[in-house]
């Protein structure tokens, strides 16, 4: 089934690629589904409040993609801009972070991919995204190489959405400026445990926003990312994390999140040198974007020196979190949620894990994994030597005590 169009929502200008260019859109979906052997490829475009799908080819009916806006809260897309979801899920319905969202059970996903594409300025405006029902573990980096190449291809046809999209762009800055100006970021930590004697040994600083202006942090991040106030914003929450660190235990570290772009911004270096010491710790996550290796190295060298930590998040769960590791060099590796979920009862993910420790050990860094949510999986972990440990099992997120 082919859908055509999407009728803009009420109040919003009206945009629409015209008919030329929609049927070549369509081509380059239909494409995607045969080179990828998936049911159901979608474009979209992403504003503050909204995602609006402008063209779907496939099995739109029985995966239940509609054409038109449709709310961030809960997609998949607004995590991937915000950084907190791969590009590919091989089975959704497993995936820690997308089993128990309701879009997973409304479009029927089974598996998923999905890859920003790009106005002529270099502004995110969408995404290109692919699904089927069934699990899928065919997808690897080469169908995301694919997604990217027919992302560019695309973004050279959604004239119509660029304009919506500009109306987007604005209505996200309005409300991240606001929450820039107001200094209207709360933070919460979660603490970090040594799973030998679950002793606290630190926090790690997270981000809310008023359920008001932002539903999550992952709207809000991807509202300021889409706005190109991704650096500001990530410079707020820092600098709130950081106001805490006084109320630390002299024994407890801190441990904050920050993109690669933003770790290239000088401000935020002059921040960070500013608490520097042996307590504070910088995580980069997976899925931050690294064009220029050699420059972030050369930023993170400025920070170790000065007794500054590094920590690279989600290892395991891609090519991406291998090359962080190889090429940053990390204090700290986060052992990915995907590993640890169930690693009582799964002999692979075990052995995986208890891999990934001896590793670690060899190059001089520590383990800590993330997401443990059962004492069964506690008492692995802690077997396997894994030295540190974080998750709604041991504590939730919440006020320093």
């Amino acid at each position: 089934m082919r859908a055509v169009s999407a009728e803009p929502a009420t109040g919003t200008p009206s945009a629409r690629p015209d008919e030329a260019g929609l049927a070549e859109i369509e081509r380059l979906l239909d494409k995607v589904r045969d080179q990828l052997g998936v049911e159901v490829a979608w474009v979209s475009t992403v504003g503050s409040d909204a995602l609006t799908v402008w063209a779907a080819t496939g099995a739109t009916r029985a995966m239940n993609v509609e054409l038109g806006d449709r709310d961030l809260i809960g997609s998949f897309c607004t995590r991937i801009l915000a950084g907190t979801l791969p590009d590919i899920v091989h089975d959704a319905r497993r995936h820690p972070v997308t089993r128990d969202l309701e879009v997973t059970r409304e479009l029927r996903i089974g598996s998923y991919a999905g890859v920003p594409w790009r106005s002529p300025d270099g502004l995110t405006t969408g995404l290109l995204c692919c699904a089927s029902q069934h699990p899928d573990p065919s997808l690897d980096q080469r169908a995301v190489q694919y997604l990217t190449l027919i992302a560019d291809l695309l973004a050279d046809h959604m004239g119509g959405p660029l304009a919506l999209q500009r109306h987007s762009v604005a209505t996200a800055r309005r409300a991240v400026q606001a929450v820039l100006e107001a200094r209207d970021v709360r933070m919460v930590f979660q603490p970090i445990v040594r799973l030998r004697n679950r002793a606290t040994v630190g926090y790690e600083a997270l981000a809310r926003f008023d359920p008001g202006a932002f539903a999550g942090p992952d709207r809000a991040f991807a509202a300021a990312s889409l706005c190109g106030l991704g650096v500001p914003l990530e410079l707020l929450a820092v600098r709130q994390a950081l106001e805490r660190l006084p109320d630390l235990p002299g024994h407890l570290g801190l441990a904050v999140n920050l993109s690669a772009e933003a770790l290239l911004e000088a401000e935020v270096l002059d921040t960070l040198l500013a608490h520097a010491s042996p307590r504070l710790t910088i995580e980069v996550t997976e899925h931050t974007q690294v064009g220029d290796y050699p420059s972030l190295t050369g930023a993170l060298d400025s920070l170790r020196r000065a007794g500054i930590r590094l920590s690279v998040d989600d290892a395991g769960a891609g090519y991406a979190s291998l090359q962080h590791i190889l090429q940053l060099r990390p204090d700290l590796i986060k052992l990915d949620i995907s590993l640890v979920r169930d690693v009582d009862t799964d002999v692979v993910k075990a052995a995986l894990a208890r891999s990934l420790n001896d590793f670690a050990g060899q190059i001089g860094a520590s383990l800590i994994a993330e997401g443990i949510e059962t004492a069964g999986e506690l008492d692995r972990l802690t077997e396997i030597g894994i030295e540190y440990g974080q998750g709604y099992h041991l504590a939730r997120p919440g006020e320093l005590p």
